[in-house]
């Protein structure tokens, strides 16, 4: 009998994105096959405490902000373990004790880490994984750092030459010694709408669309809750092309697709809560035009040295045609509803396939 494949898989993390985190576990563990893989649930408090064992899913479930949690994620996916999580204090530190990282982790063949956001998407846990010589599955310490923080990402678009629209990088420290000017730089940079971002945030957490000063002037407030640093960005009447890439130095893309946003635009609400969005698959767009989208989803996922995963965005004006690269996600929604798995479908790879390739590639990987 061949020997499972022990997958440890991490989830929660301390960032806006912990309920989303929570539902793309829950999926990822169900979709792994049973016969083949031995599951060990890891959680990550909001705390950034480390809890492992059966019950770490459902203990983190009920400490969720419920109201955050997709409206998609029923009250019978709750989790069917009855018991307790297993509570382990897996970051010790013990000042005359400190752990090497290869004991902080529990043993495990490959590591799965369903993390959204900073502190988890952002390079952070790679680099201990790293340090700790595990295999893993997603993009690796730099492409997650650069894949998470738009402003560096945006400078890795320019230098490789892709479509972007005009922006603008703000610090929280500059809206503080005075905001006038910075609104004043923004307004003769950009015209209105624009849109005011978080530069390490996702799912639309800490986002603000601004019509005029006072709502500038709103959104500001509201990124600067979430990052030091703040990217303004031109908004145009665009639709959302969206198309999955998967692979390591050879990746491959999926057929792209649309979503249709319940509200104005793509918030955290139209993605997660309200259920009424929706999606195209395949995009309603030429060949032509769906050759040029995979085409430069291809750069985008090299231009930051990715590996494993990751889903571009594209806006697609919709007065000009003019298409414009948005950003890379390096550890997309991962429920079988959502975008990333639902493009592959659509091209022929199931969702448990996908997960198979996925832990082949973080394999693979760390063997080259």
């Amino acid at each position: 009998m061949t020997k499972k494949i022990t997958v440890a898989v991490l989830f929660g993390g301390q960032s806006g994105e912990h309920e989303v985190s929570l539902v793309s576990a829950h999926a990822v563990m169900a979709g792994l096959d049973p016969e083949r893989y031995e599951l060990l649930p890891i959680g990550i408090t909001k705390a950034g405490r480390w809890i492992a064992g059966p019950g770490a899913h459902a203990a983190l479930i009920a400490a969720a902000d419920h109201s955050q949690l997709p409206t998609s994620f029923s009250s019978t996916d709750l989790g069917n373990s009855p018991e307790a999580a297993d509570v382990l204090t897996l970051a010790r530190t013990g000042a005359d004790n400190l752990p090497t990282p290869a004991r902080i982790l529990p043993p495990a063949d490959v590591v799965f880490p369903v993390l959204h956001g900073p502190l988890g998407e952002d390079g952070t846990v790679q680099g201990l994984l790293e340090l700790a010589g595990l295999p893993y599955v997603g993009c690796g310490v730099a492409a997650s750092a650069v894949g998470m923080d738009k402003a560096l990402m945006k400078a890795a678009f320019a230098a490789a030459g892709l479509p972007l629209l005009p922006w603008l990088l703000v610090r929280r420290a500059e809206l503080a010694a005075g905001a006038e000017e910075v609104y004043a730089r923004v307004e003769a940079a950009l015209s209105y709408p624009v849109f005011v971002k978080p530069a390490n945030m996702g799912s639309s957490v800490g986002v603000g669309k601004a019509k005029d000063r006072a709502g500038l002037v709103a959104a500001f407030a509201e990124a600067a809750r979430y990052d030091r640093r703040i990217v303004v960005e031109q908004g145009i009447p665009a639709r959302e092309i969206e198309i999955s890439v998967l692979g390591n130095e050879a990746p491959e893309a999926s057929v792209p697709g649309e979503i249709v946003p319940s509200g104005e635009w793509y918030d955290y609400a139209a993605k997660y809560i309200d259920g009424a969005s929706q999606t195209l698959i395949p995009a309603p767009i030429n060949a032509a035009l769906s050759e040029k989208v995979l085409e430069l989803a291809l750069r985008a996922f090299l231009a930051i040295d990715g590996a494993g995963l990751a889903r571009v965005d594209f806006l697609l004006d919709k007065e000009t045609g003019a298409l414009w690269l948005n950003e890379v996600n390096t550890m997309p929604g991962f429920t079988p509803i959502s975008m990333y798995a639902k493009l592959w479908v659509a091209s022929g790879l199931a969702y448990s396939a996908l997960l198979d390739r996925l832990i082949e590639l973080a394999i693979e990987r760390k063997r080259s």
